[in-house]
């Protein structure tokens, strides 16, 4: 009786089973429609097309967003252990970091990954930790005060620094790493800017330095946090943490380096009685921690924390950027002329005629054109071209995606530069003019449309310090000297597949070799 019970009710169990399979499926290839989830396989989700393609993950990236309805695809990870979005909507953008900002969130997947780096440092923190954070520095970075101090150091950085050293390298007929000396130069001037320290690393022979130590060390850490976030398996580098084995081993004792510097720094600005050194930016935050409540220890992790922020927001990412325009305006010579044209009138207008060093804020305010190249340059090759987020709560994008609780949320701002239905079809082309209305003043984009320097509330304070520097250092360098890369510049044909490396920041691989050419003045 309960066979012949079990037998007759089997047809309706295998039936309903059917059922629900088909509405499943039906439902995932419905929502696929507009977000798809390409490349991906049962257990192993997108591993293989990520491993064919790791080389070159920022373009594997962009050909898929491209080919997607809603500029979104879904990603699957190996064994199911993650799930997440990419988009390269600027809408989606707006959503993730504005309008639904509370529920996009640093999140432990970021966070655990950059934690022996950054801590809980302004670019490593959610909630509170982040917010008094951003409110001192959102402070300081809108003082009269500090901007003069960041010109100031800047123009003494160049004239003292850089031009001569690139000026002995052309008496000499020396090639040079480009990408390499505006590191250097990078970082000499984030630690005069943010430390009130010159390190000389630029100018320095040594090559046992505690300077040259701790940058070698930091750029190991940046790499290792670059490795953990390609990882297709965490529990891999996890487990090499726990047993302190490998490049685990190796990260940890580049930590211990880093952490030296910062606390060097530290000690030497407890000791220092000089008031001339308050208007660097960690004498200005250190002033406003005795407000937050820390103990001794609490406060000395917090400086820690804000000293390795500031380096790695300001040592390579301008460095980055840099480098990827003089390998753009080599291969459209007509830029450079046009750059080069717009300041040397300038300095000619003025009476007295000034120098390159000595151009005013305001002055490189009415560099348009130059404005417009640099906006061009880093829209095709961002410092940062990738973010991520993680999603409190189950959410709805504007596009119709669904983003489960968990779940991570990318946006790519490598991809958004390269779409077509964002920037027309000429988007792979490198046109300063796009920039520019009418009459050739620079005009800005939307933020959530070229999130180069992030958007929302999180939008970067440092924007204007980056193009203040940027464009005082490109007068400069140009002022004095014509760039010849070796092995030629960028035309939309070396830009199919350039050759970045895989790290946080968009680096060039191999470095930029130039040669340089004392400019003749009348």
């Amino acid at each position: 009786m309960v066979a012949d019970g079990f037998c007759d009710f089997l047809p309706i169990v295998i039936i309903s089973l059917l059922v629900i399979l088909f509405l499943r499926l039906f439902r995932r290839r419905h929502s696929l429609v507009k977000t798809p989830c390409p490349q991906s396989y049962p257990l192993i989700g997108n591993l293989i097309g990520f491993l064919r393609n790791r080389h070159r993950f920022h373009d594997w990236v962009c050909d898929m967003l491209s080919t997607t309805p809603s500029l979104t695809l879904q990603v699957n990870g190996f064994l199911g252990l993650s799930h997440g979005i990419c988009t390269a909507d600027p809408t989606n953008v707006h959503h993730l970091l504005r309008s639904n900002f509370p529920n996009y969130i640093k999140g432990r997947r970021y966070t655990s990954v950059l934690h022996e780096l950054l801590g809980t440092g302004i670019f490593n923190s959610d909630g509170h930790l982040w917010s008094s954070q951003r409110k001192i520095a959102s402070y300081e970075f809108n003082t009269k005060s500090l901007r003069n101090f960041i010109t100031d150091t800047l123009k003494s950085q160049l004239s003292r620094s850089l031009i001569p050293h690139l000026s002995s390298a052309a008496d000499a007929g020396e090639t040079l790493d480009l990408q390499q000396v505006l590191r250097k130069f990078g970082f000499d001037n984030i630690c005069n800017v943010a430390f009130g320290v010159d390190p000389g690393l630029l100018t320095s022979n040594s090559k046992d330095s505690s300077s040259l130590l701790f940058v070698q060390a930091f750029d190991a850490a940046v790499e290792n946090t670059s490795n953990r976030f390609m990882s297709p398996l965490p529990a891999v580098w996890k487990m090499k943490r726990f047993f302190n084995i490998g490049n685990e081993r190796k990260y940890k004792e580049a930590i211990e380096t880093v952490n030296q510097f910062a606390m060097d720094i530290i000690k030497s600005k407890e000791e220092q009685t000089d008031s001339k050194t308050d208007e660097d930016l960690l004498s200005r935050f250190m002033a406003s921690s005795w407000d937050m409540g820390f103990n001794d220890t609490e406060r000395r992790k917090f400086v820690r924390d804000i000293i390795i922020s500031f380096v790695l927001a300001g040592k390579d990412s301008t460095a980055s950027a840099l480098t990827w325009f003089f390998w753009l305006l080599e291969g459209h010579p007509h830029c450079r002329d046009l750059i080069h044209k717009e300041f040397s009138t300038l300095m000619a207008s003025s009476v007295p005629k000034i120098q390159p060093t000595n151009l005013t804020f305001d002055d490189l305010k009415n560099l348009h054109y130059l404005h417009a190249a640099l906006s061009e340059s880093m829209r095709l090759f961002p410092p940062v071209p990738i973010n991520s987020r993680l999603t409190v709560d189950d959410d709805k994008l504007p596009d119709g995606t669904y983003v489960g609780k968990g779940w991570f949320a990318d946006y790519s701002a490598y991809a958004m530069g390269r779409m077509e239905r964002i920037w027309g079809s000429d988007c792979r082309e490198f046109k300063p003019e796009r920039w520019l209305d009418v009459n050739g003043v620079y005009q800005p984009s939307d933020q959530f449309k070229y999130p180069v320097f992030h958007g929302g509330f999180r939008m970067c304070l440092g924007k204007e310090m980056a193009y203040l520097q940027m464009k005082s250092l490109v007068v400069a360098v140009m002022y004095e000297f014509e760039v010849e890369v070796i092995g030629g510049g960028g035309t939309p044909e070396k830009m199919v597949e350039p050759p970045y490396t895989l790290s946080l920041l968009l680096g060039m691989k191999n470095g930029l070799p130039v040669r340089l050419k004392q400019r003749q003045h009348v």
